[in-house]
């Protein structure tokens, strides 16, 4: 994994048989629809404040979700910079095994690319299902798997602490559909703006503060 992404960021040029094309890949959610915190939360109040206008209101409580969860499926390709992402219902290894064929439409079949994964059980073939191997196997794609406990080593995770800083702090969302169109939307955007300084700042953090925990 290591070596792919010395690849990947041209510290060391690829063999015959190595991936010229570098993805990392991970679900973040669940995505539930509650309140979440954020600067946003405390409105302006001049000195203490009015009693009918505190300076910090009450979040609202969520014992009851009868509305579900959704699962945003994401891959971070290294060579371009690009994030994509699709909102699911499941993240089981059906939806996850249409999404690594929609990261491999992205690139003609000739191109090898690889894939860098964590250990959950869907990204896994097993005695039962083999689907995972079968299709790698098939098209030309290796799957890189990080360390147990190593999650961290991921470089998607980075991404998605920007994620939830632009996209969901502060926000209250009334259903699914308006969630998700936001989440999309700010992938749009950070496509667009992968230089702005604040989207960097946040990703270089991010990904400090990752390492550090673990030094």
């Amino acid at each position: 994994m290591l070596e792919l992404y010395a690849i990947a960021d041209g510290h060391r040029q690829p063999g015959p048989d190595d991936p010229t094309v570098v993805i990392c890949m991970d679900e973040f959610g669940p995505l539930n629809l509650q309140p979440h915190p954020g600067k946003q939360w405390a409105p302006v109040a001049a000195g203490k404040g009015v009693q009918d206008r505190p300076r910090r209101r009450r979040r609202r409580a969520t014992y009851k979700r009868p509305h579900g969860v959704r699962h945003l499926l994401a891959g971070y390709d290294l060579s371009t910079d690009r994030l994509y992402g699709h909102v699911k219902i499941r993240k089981g290894r059906t939806e996850f095994l249409a999404f690594c064929r929609y990261l491999r439409s992205l690139y003609p079949p000739g191109v090898p690319i690889a894939i860098v994964l964590d250990n959950f059980s869907p990204h896994l073939s097993t005695k039962t299902d083999r689907r995972v191997g079968d299709w790698a196997a098939a098209n030309n794609v290796e799957l890189a798997y990080v360390p147990f406990y190593g999650s961290w080593l991921n470089r998607i995770e980075a991404q998605f602490t920007a994620l939830r800083y632009f996209a969901l702090d502060g926000t209250h969302h009334e259903s699914h559909h308006e969630q998700a169109s936001m989440i999309r939307r700010y992938i749009a955007w950070r496509n667009r703006h992968v230089t702005d300084p604040r989207l960097r700042k946040v990703i270089r953090r991010a990904g400090t503060i990752k390492r550090a925990k673990v030094a």
